[in-house]
């Protein structure tokens, strides 16, 4: 028999869920378990769920993050989107945020992942880019139209505007 939680992932609607975890914050260390897990269709949407619940910095969560930026190699790319999301909320420290530098690089470049995944990977790299402004020329030269070809329109937009933001930002740098 699947526990609460576990029809709460498979069946409910994003409210509805949230409500449930809400009023059954017991819960929330068996969410972020299922987020990590290798459990298909209800890994992604608990990272999807605890991105949702969680507070910035959550301590909660905070113990975990290294397992978090092991596993994202191994997930697929909607779930690694969702993980991802998780991270954003925490404060990294520089050695994690180097290695989910290198790995958002390595997911920039793979233009057969779905824009949403890559969309997410570059939004990492700027976020790190303006920590440590002697990455930006690197972020700009991955900004090549080979890279930013493959996006739907939207993400397209969204990039461009990134990299106006760092190209400036660059500039100031250099003056």
């Amino acid at each position: 028999m699947a526990s609460s939680l576990q029809q709460v992932l498979h069946k409910q609607f994003k409210e509805d869920a949230i409500a449930y975890l809400q009023q059954h914050p017991e819960e929330f260390e068996q969410l972020v378990e299922i987020s990590l897990s290798n459990q298909p269709h209800q890994n992604w949407r608990a990272a999807w769920l605890v991105f949702h619940m969680m507070e910035e910095n959550d301590p909660r969560v905070l113990p975990l993050v290294n397992t978090i930026i092991d596993v994202l190699p191994a997930k697929q790319e909607g779930h690694q989107r969702e993980l991802m999301k998780i991270l954003e909320r925490m404060e990294l420290s520089e050695e994690q945020e180097s290695v989910l530098f290198d790995f958002s690089v390595e997911l920039w470049e793979s233009i057969r992942k779905k824009p949403s995944v890559r969309y997410r990977a570059f939004v990492w790299m700027v976020n790190i880019g303006e920590k440590y402004p002697e990455l930006i020329p690197e972020i700009l030269m991955l900004a090549q139209p080979q890279y930013v070809n493959s996006l739907s329109p939207g993400i397209k937009n969204s990039v461009r505007k990134m990299v106006a933001k760092l190209e400036r930002t660059n500039s100031r740098n250099q003056a």
